[in-house]
C-alpha cells in the first residue's frame, strides 16, 4: 500500500478515476451528465464512465471500473449505494471518491464532504486521501449504521416519491406511521465484559456521525475506531413519537458525555425477541450479533480540512 501521502500525489499527477453513478438515486439520473462533465472540466478523463440503471448490477458495474486499476473510485448515489462500495474498495490501494446524490446522505457529511455537487467533485482535485473506519457485523462490512426496531419496518415501506419529495423527512414520517403498532423489545449490548440492558423501540449502532441526515453527537467520528450504540426513545412510544418529531424538526445535537450511549470497539448485541438487522439500508442479518470496528480500513477522499486520525 502507498502511504496516504502518496496516494493524493498519483491522483493529482496521473488522474486515473474510473466513474460510477446509481441513477436510481434521488438525484442520480437527473445530474448524471453533469457530474461527467464536471468531472472532465477538473482535468480528469475516466477511465471508465458507468450509469447503474439496474441496482442489481452495481456490484458488477463497481467490479468492471475497479478493473480498469483506478486511484480513485468515483461513486454517485445515496447511502445504500456507497456502502456497497465501501465494501469493494476496503484494504485496497484505491481510494473512494464519493458524490451525495441520495437523501439522507449520511456518509458524505461524516467525511465533512460539500452536500453540493459542484463542492464534492471540486474535492477530487483539492482534497486528500485519509482513511476512516469500517464498521463489521459479523462479518458484512458496513460504512455508516446498523440499527433494530422501527427503522427496519421504515426501510421496507418508505416510499421512493416520498423521498423526492421531501426529502430526510420522509424516514420520521414513515415512522410515525408505523410506532402505534409496534412493540417494543429488549436488547443486551455487551462491551468489555460489562452488561448494558435497556427497553427500546429503536436502537442504533453507529459507525459514522450521522443518522437520517442530522448528527447523532458532537464528539462521534467516523475515524476514531469506536462504535457506539444509542436508542431513541425507550420503551414508551410517546417518548419516541417525541424524539422521532424533535430529530425530523430540529436534528437535536447531542454529546457522549451527557446522551444514553454505550461505547467501544466491539459490542454483542443480543435482543428479546430475536430480531432484523438493518445495516447500512440492507436487512439480512438477524440478533445476536458481533460488531466491531476496523481501524482505516478504507481509504476516502476527503476534503484537506479533514481530520485524519
Amino acid at each position: 500500500m502507498r502511504t496516504k501521502d502518496e496516494h493524493t500525489e498519483a491522483i493529482r499527477r496521473d488522474r486515473r478515476v474510473a466513474v460510477v453513478v446509481n441513477t436510481r438515486s434521488r438525484r442520480g439520473r437527473r445530474h448524471y451528465f453533469e457530474v461527467i462533465e464536471q468531472i472532465h472540466n477538473l482535468g480528469f478523463d475516466p477511465l471508465a464512465e458507468l450509469s447503474v440503471y439496474n441496482t442489481k448490477k452495481l456490484r458488477d458495474l463497481l467490479d468492471t471500473a475497479l478493473a480498469t486499476d483506478p486511484d480513485l473510485l468515483i461513486v454517485g448515489g445515496g447511502d445504500g449505494t456507497l456502502s456497497t462500495a465501501v465494501r469493494h474498495v476496503a484494504h485496497r490501494d484505491v481510494a473512494l471518491g464519493v458524490l451525495p446524490l441520495g437523501t439522507t446522505n449520511n456518509f458524505a457529511r461524516s467525511l465533512g464532504l460539500p452536500l453540493d455537487l459542484a463542492g464534492a467533485i471540486r474535492v477530487f482535485a483539492t482534497g486528500k486521501v485519509a482513511d476512516i473506519d469500517l464498521g463489521m457485523a459479523d462479518d458484512r462490512p458496513f460504512a455508516n449504521l446498523a440499527s433494530f426496531g422501527v427503522s427496519v419496518e421504515v426501510a421496507g415501506k418508505v416510499k421512493p416519491w416520498l423521498k423526492r419529495v421531501v426529502g430526510r423527512p420522509a424516514y420520521p414520517l414513515t415512522a410515525l406511521t408505523i410506532l402505534p403498532n409496534h412493540r417494543p423489545f429488549r436488547a443486551y449490548i455487551t462491551v468489555e465484559g460489562q452488561r448494558h440492558e435497556l427497553l427500546t423501540h429503536q436502537l442504533n449502532i453507529a459507525n459514522g456521525r450521522f443518522h437520517g441526515g442530522w448528527q447523532v453527537a458532537r464528539d462521534i467520528s467516523i475515524d476514531n475506531g469506536m462504535l457506539v450504540a444509542y436508542q431513541l426513545g425507550s420503551g414508551k412510544k410517546l417518548r419516541l413519537l417525541g424524539e422521532t418529531l424533535l430529530r425530523a424538526t430540529t436534528g437535536r445535537w447531542r454529546s457522549l458525555a451527557g446522551g444514553p450511549f454505550v461505547v467501544g470497539r466491539e459490542m454483542l448485541l443480543e435482543t428479546d425477541p430475536p430480531m432484523a438487522a438493518d445495516v447500512d439500508g440492507e436487512v439480512r442479518l438477524r440478533t445476536p450479533i458481533r460488531l466491531r470496528v476496523v481501524p482505516n480500513g478504507v481509504r476516502v477522499m476527503v476534503p484537506a480540512a479533514f481530520e485524519d486520525r
